[in-house]
């Protein structure tokens, strides 16, 4: 086969899986290809050089633009309403209870149905943290840091 033919298919391969994948990820071996084509006009008996271009020039285009294409695809990330709410407080609206299924939080101004990280059951009206998510579940532990600043509060004690 000639090898001019041969690295032409390879680009236009290379070409044609880098249009239909959802990312960039054949571009650096269309180019390395289009370098051994080159390389196959200028100089077809020496096959080796070919494939050295091939590689090298892949391997370069990869390592040098990979980074920057990591970066700048895909960047504009946004948290969802799950993502914002780990970490928050919030306030318990039904007893949160494993065992049955129950419970319910008030977090970012929104209902969340609720399970206790701990197993432990958590009465309403008690103040609580955002620990992760399971599918459409809030898991959260007691807030025992804003339930003591509330009973101190509730008592007229002030913290020294």
């Amino acid at each position: 086969m000639n090898m001019v033919m041969f690295w032409a298919a390879a680009a236009v391969i290379f070409l044609v899986i880098e249009a239909i994948s959802a990312g960039i990820t054949s571009i650096w071996f269309a180019l390395g290809a289009l370098c051994a084509l080159v390389a196959a006009v200028l100089a077809p008996q020496l096959i080796w050089l070919q494939a050295v271009w091939f590689a090298a020039i892949s391997v370069l285009t990869l390592l040098l633009t990979r980074p920057l294409v990591r970066k700048y695809i895909n960047s504009r990330t946004q948290a969802t309403n799950a993502d914002r709410v780990i970490g928050m407080r919030g306030m318990v609206r039904e007893d949160i209870d494993n065992l049955t299924g129950l419970g319910a939080v008030y977090v970012d101004g929104k209902v969340w149905t609720a399970r206790s990280a701990g197993g432990e059951t958590i009465s309403a009206g008690l103040p609580v943290l955002v620990r992760r998510i399971e599918g459409v579940k809030l898991i959260v532990e007691p807030d025992r840091e804003t339930a003591a600043v509330s009973r101190e509060a509730a008592s007229g004690k002030r913290a020294v």
